[in-house]
């Protein structure tokens, strides 16, 4: 995690950064009709993830907690209201707004490398269904899937789901775990394990069976 590393911690931020700033680029040259795509994320339109990306930029440490009771404790719906918060009247709004906290450093009580989690999966909900590619920095991919796979699933992790299986990245010296193999590109290990269900197709091994299974 990046709050045990003082260099690591320092770094999160321009990788955050250079990430919305791409991401900006991208939603730039989309239409009406391509903002309004289904995303990866169930439910939520390519308009409607920017509009959360918004909403966590600006998300502190104090106003998660006050969000949180104010969804009674309820994480899915807290995030839909700062979603719908911050979606605009139009996408040209959004994306303003989103240039907006571009370069903000907010964060709610988390780990400081879930910020890379969380442009990392997102921009890939965002492009996957635009046909859209990002080359993303491998050192970032990773430290966004080894969180990933040692936090809780109620914490918006995967740790119960990988922990019976071996996770070994094709593009990366990095391999964890013990069991049935599931091999592939960082990138796609990682919205694998976090439901997205299109990267199962770019994996290999018999640990692949067991991420098909519905949570």
């Amino acid at each position: 995690m990046a709050m045990g590393n003082p260099e690591r911690v320092r770094d999160v931020w321009p990788i955050v950064h250079a990430e919305r700033a791409a991401l900006i680029r991208d939603l730039e040259g989309l239409d009406d009709k391509e903002w309004e795509q289904p995303s990866l994320c169930e439910e939520w339109t390519v308009h409607d993830v920017v509009a959360h990306l918004v909403d966590s930029a600006r998300t502190t440490r104090l106003g998660f907690v006050a969000g949180l009771a104010r969804a009674r404790f309820d994480f899915h719906r807290q995030n839909a209201d700062g979603m719908a918060r911050q979606r605009g009247a139009s996408p040209l709004e959004t994306l303003a707004r989103l240039r907006q906290v571009a370069s903000r450093t907010s964060t709610p009580p988390a780990p400081l490398d879930s910020r890379i989690v969380e442009v990392v999966v997102h921009g890939e909900d965002i492009r996957r269904p635009l046909g859209l590619t990002r080359l993303y920095p491998r050192d970032a991919v990773v430290r966004a899937l080894r969180l990933q796979s040692h936090t809780p699933v109620s914490f918006g992790g995967a740790k119960e789901l990988v922990a019976p299986l071996r996770l070994t990245a094709t593009d990366a010296d990095v391999s964890m775990g013990d069991g049935p193999e599931v091999t592939g590109p960082a990138l796609s290990l990682l919205l694998a394990i976090m439901g997205r269900r299109v990267a199962l197709n770019d994996l290999d091994g018999q640990g692949v069976a067991a991420l098909r299974q519905p949570t």
